[in-house]
């Protein structure tokens, strides 16, 4: 998958969870390349979730 594919989906995936997770913001779903594990802990964080709960919830969009 190129990086093209991969924001492509991650703007649609984003929606997703602003929708699902009405108080995520903009800054929580910021992808920044190399970062996606310090992303991914934040959304853990506030969402109370596990990893494996988060990339279950991402999986179903």
């Amino acid at each position: 998958m190129n990086t093209t594919t991969l924001l492509g989906d991650w703007v649609e995936q984003k929606g997703k969870l602003k929708e699902k997770f009405a108080k995520l913001t903009e800054n929580d779903l910021l992808y920044i390349d190399g970062k996606k594990e310090e992303m991914m802990g934040k959304l853990e964080t506030k969402l109370g979730k596990t990893k494996d709960e988060l990339n279950k919830i991402l999986a179903e969009l």
